[in-house]
């Protein structure tokens, strides 16, 4: 049996298969909720080889997610969730958008501990951070759903900062994505990458999408991101079916 296209979204298309999604990596960066667009020949591959990367390491440490493959190319296998429409955010270091709404706070100030973000997924509406009550009063989690995601976002937060401080690599922040299985219980979902964190090298340099947000070019955006898989010791996929 075929794989069934089920939709694509930005960075990604996803089919099924015998009840299980398939994760198919794009070569396509956008920013500014899409308004910015540019084709970026091999990022796919990238992307999906450095997602399954950080998925196998957070299932090392316990943390249970959707991850069950990856094909070596740009598609990883995994369970079917009922996604939650919020995007979980672990900051680190004051960076972003952060500055603009606490411009008391120093660029790159250690936050110790982490700050602790969500924000309601809807690109038309630009993705808003929302309260914790906000949440509970519409329905989106029960109070026992909110504090797993919190403690689940803070363990993946630790594990992942650790993994990349070996690596003299530093995480700034990240946006995490949970969803329920099949007996609801809450499972990290959707992906891992330099689209979806802020890292740093001992220079400074991005090695994450930030280099595109700031002008960079899609030939420069790759180029950061070839970078941290060969620092995270990462094999990238090659061949005609990578293409």
């Amino acid at each position: 049996m075929e794989p069934r296209f089920v939709r694509e979204g930005k960075s990604k298309r996803i089919y099924i298969k015998n009840g299980e999604l398939i994760l198919e990596f794009k070569d396509e960066i956008t920013a500014g909720d899409g308004a910015r667009r540019d084709p970026v020949p091999g990022k796919g591959v990238v992307n999906a080889a450095i997602s399954a990367h950080f998925f196998r390491v957070l299932e090392e440490a316990g943390i249970r997610t959707h991850f069950r493959g990856y094909d070596g190319c740009r598609r990883l296998f995994v369970e079917r969730l009922e996604m939650i429409p919020l995007e979980v955010i672990v900051r680190n270091y004051a960076y972003g958008s952060l500055l603009r709404r606490m411009p008391l706070l120093r660029r790159m100030q250690r936050l110790d501990p982490p700050i602790f973000e969500l924000h309601y997924k809807d690109d038309s509406l630009h993705d808003p951070l929302v309260t914790e009550d906000d949440v509970l009063r519409a329905g989106l989690l029960t109070a026992e759903e909110l504090s797993l995601i919190r403690r689940l976002a803070l363990r993946v937060n630790e594990a992942l900062s650790e993994h990349l401080r070996a690596h003299g690599l530093t995480l700034v922040d990240m946006k995490l994505e949970f969803g329920r299985g099949a007996g609801g219980e809450i499972v990290l979902g959707d992906e891992i990458t330099g689209d979806t964190m802020r890292i740093l090298d001992e220079s400074g340099r991005h090695l994450d999408k930030e280099v595109y947000r700031r002008g960079g070019t899609p030939q420069q955006l790759l180029e950061a991101y070839l970078e941290l898989a060969r620092r995270l010791g990462v094999e990238v996929g090659r061949g005609e079916l990578c293409c």
